[in-house]
């Protein structure tokens, strides 16, 4: 009976060190799976850019990685040479800033998006804003903090400060800016009731349940909000360029039209 017994377990055992060898094979370089590329990206476009990525990954891609926050901290991570294949941001500033410095491969950048600012109060807040010069925005808040993003850095904050000062209202409020890292941040205190009154985009507006718009800010006070994307010059990843095609293309712009952005 042992000759028998023998006679199978040498199979077994070369069927497991054909199995090894198969899984080294694949796991191999020459094998690896495709990665996505790395996406760093401006916080409000969370939504959409997410509903791109799956469509994208939908056709047999490798999933993008995404990465959301103010486009001054990434623009600045890229700057300080962290890795990463597409810049998406909500102004031409910072990706001057990147282009200035050589750091996008200039050919790939597009405008692609544009939006609006409003004012959103918590869902259950009776504020209403009929916004003109010098309307009363000190006396709304009511005592409270105006959330805005950091406006000395952050694109929705500079454009919301530029847009208070030429309603002449900024004065009467600089003193009770609730500043926040970026604008979901700052749409978060007015969600959570920290603060009565917010300036965000409108997309953001449209992607919280727990807000209102308590009113829209005329867009001639402020420079047009642009969104330029581009691919980074130290990016080797070939699914960047496959990616940004993508969501520049009319399918692309078709999905950011579906949560609030204008295309371009």
């Amino acid at each position: 009976m042992e000759p028998a017994l023998l006679f199978p377990f040498r199979h077994v055992r070369h069927c497991v060190v054909f199995c090894i060898l198969l899984f080294a094979a694949i796991a191999s370089p020459a094998h690896a799976q495709a990665r996505g590329p790395l996406v760093l990206a401006a916080a409000s476009l969370q939504e959409a850019l997410t509903a791109a990525a799956d469509s994208w990954t939908k056709k047999g891609h490798p999933r993008p990685v995404l990465s959301f926050a103010a486009s001054s901290a990434l623009a600045r991570q890229i700057a300080a040479k962290a890795p990463a294949d597409l810049f998406f941001s909500a102004d031409q500033e910072w990706m001057d800033y990147l282009a200035g410095r050589n750091l996008i491969v200039s050919a790939t950048r597009v405008d692609l998006l544009a939006n609006r600012l409003v004012f959103v109060a918590p869902v259950r807040s009776r504020v209403s804003l009929v916004v003109r010069p010098a309307f009363p925005l000190a006396e709304a808040l009511g005592g409270g903090r105006l959330a805005l993003a950091d406006p000395d850095a952050v694109p929705a904050g500079r454009y919301a400060k530029e847009a208070l000062t030429r309603l002449k209202v900024w004065p009467s409020v600089e003193g009770n800016i609730a500043r926040a890292e970026n604008v979901r941040a700052a749409l978060a205190l007015v969600s959570r009731g920290a603060a009565p009154l917010g300036i965000v985009y409108a997309t953001d507006a449209r992607a919280d349940s727990s807000v209102r718009v308590a009113g829209w800010i005329p867009a001639s006070t402020h420079w047009p909000i642009v969104y330029p994307v581009a691919r980074l010059a130290a990016s080797s990843n070939p699914e960047a360029e496959s990616f940004r095609r993508f969501i520049v293309s009319a399918e692309g712009k078709a999905i950011f039209r579906q949560y609030g952005f204008g295309t371009r």
